[in-house]
């Protein structure tokens, strides 16, 4: 349990919780742990792609309780997560065999449980893609009426994704990496050869992380560090102090650099080559918020924060992604940006702010065909309310509101968006690629 944590839990944080008539937030299951309750696994319309990657991941299940009449029938003890292959499902009378199936499982499911449904990306119809739409709308609202920190996922998959294309993204999933991201739908592709999923899956990896010394670019690279990478911190000078430290307590490489400066993308390459290191990832962390409502934010505040969230990854990128760079990123590399919920919705006052995190979520999807011959995938995070020192700051009420503004009730820690990201640069999601997940506790922003 970390610091901020430590607080939200503790006697003092209850108390005043209580003052104010807030209920205490569900702790939530994170790190590797696998729901502790069966995982139940079902299929409508014969699909076989969800037995066959929980064969891939050595996971046992068991079978449904299906509600067929007025009183739902319940499980014998609570369950830890329900898998639902969907691939099948084209009409709208099918629907209702996956009601049949939530019913029992949103009645039984342990705390910090799961309920996940695997679904086709696309419909061959009107009526099969309409279906689609209507699965997101259920796991919308299913992950909202769910309690104790349980979630919901939905995963869109094409015809030709194969079990071990899935893999990693149902491990994240189902495990407690996923604690924060709740009500979400992304897409999983087939792959040319995924890697398996691995204990350490980064081990042997030089990945970059821009706005490391400090909150969540600190959590990135610890816990990159412990999936085995080698990690490039990557911070301004005056945060020197900061960066050497977080560089030396996980073995990394420090440099400070302004990433808004022209030759940013050169003298991060220069630095592979001279260690002879081979650049397997980037993660595009740096930001900067400048706050102002529309009608006073002046053109120095609004050119500060589009060059540093948007504009200066734009060019390292080019650099870093040349194909005979010395030092560039490698074919079956990753580069993973961090939005936010506030680009995705909008939010009063950040304008400057939300602009330059759409143009994340949009620049990855647009470079993600790009880079696929290459083998190179492209990703973003879309953070929601997280609680760093920062935060920590903001008015005690003020900031409850923010936290308990989502169906988790709480704010995200810093390691929730460091874990979401590890799953994206892992070798075996080479199938996830122009993806934007949000991590915010399906926050009532961009929700």
């Amino acid at each position: 349990m970390g610091a901020l944590e430590k607080v939200y839990y503790s006697p003092a944080g209850k108390a005043i919780a209580a003052k104010a008539g807030l209920k205490e937030p569900p702790r939530l299951r994170r790190g590797e742990a696998w729901p502790q309750g069966a995982i139940v696994l079902a299929s409508i319309g014969g699909g076989t792609l969800a037995e066959g990657t929980m064969r891939v991941l050595g996971r046992a299940t068991q079978a449904p309780v299906i509600d067929e009449g007025d009183n739902a029938p319940g499980y014998g003890s609570r369950i830890g997560a329900l898998v639902v292959d969907a691939t099948e499902v084209t009409q709208i009378a099918q629907l209702e065999d996956l009601r049949a199936l939530l019913r029992p499982a949103v009645r039984g499911i342990e705390r910090s449980g799961r309920i996940v449904v695997i679904a086709r990306a696309s419909g061959e119809d009107w009526e099969s893609a309409a279906v689609i739409r209507a699965l997101d709308g259920i796991n919308r609202t299913v992950g909202k009426e769910l309690r104790g920190g349980a979630t919901a996922t939905l995963l869109l998959t094409t015809t030709d994704t194969a079990p071990a294309d899935l893999a990693s993204t149902l491990a994240f999933v189902l495990q407690g990496r996923s604690a924060f991201v709740d009500g979400q739908t992304w897409t999983v592709r087939a792959a040319d050869g995924p890697e398996a999923v691995q204990e350490r899956p980064l081990d042997g990896k030089v990945i970059v992380v821009t706005g490391a010394a400090r909150g969540i670019g600190a959590a990135i690279t610890r816990t990159l560090a412990t999936q085995g990478a080698t990690v490039l911190a990557v911070d301004i000078p005056a945060a020197g102090e900061s960066l050497a430290a977080v560089a030396n307590e996980v073995g990394g490489i420090a440099l400070q650099l302004d990433i808004t400066a022209p030759d940013a993308g050169d003298r991060i390459a220069q630095m592979m080559a001279g260690r002879e290191l081979t650049l397997y990832g980037i993660v595009h962390n740096a930001g900067i918020t400048r706050d102002k409502m529309l009608v006073n934010t002046d053109a120095a505040r609004w050119a500060s924060v589009l060059e540093v969230n948007l504009a200066a990854q734009m060019r390292i990128n080019e650099v870093l992604l040349g194909p005979t760079t010395p030092g560039g990123l490698a074919d079956g590399g990753r580069v993973v940006g961090v939005a936010s919920t506030s680009g995705l919705a909008g939010n009063k006052g950040q304008t400057n702010y939300a602009a330059s995190k759409a143009g994340v979520a949009g620049l990855v999807m647009a470079m993600a065909p790009d880079l696929a011959q290459r083998g190179i995938t492209v990703n973003a995070v879309a953070p929601g309310f997280i609680q760093t020192e920062m935060t920590a700051k903001i008015p005690f009420i003020q900031r409850e509101v923010f936290l308990r503004s989502n169906s988790l009730s709480q704010g995200g820690l810093p390691v929730d968006v460091a874990e979401t990201i590890a799953y994206l640069l892992d070798p075996a999601s080479q199938g996830v690629t122009g993806q934007v997940i949000r991590v915010c506790g399906q926050n009532l922003v961009g929700a």
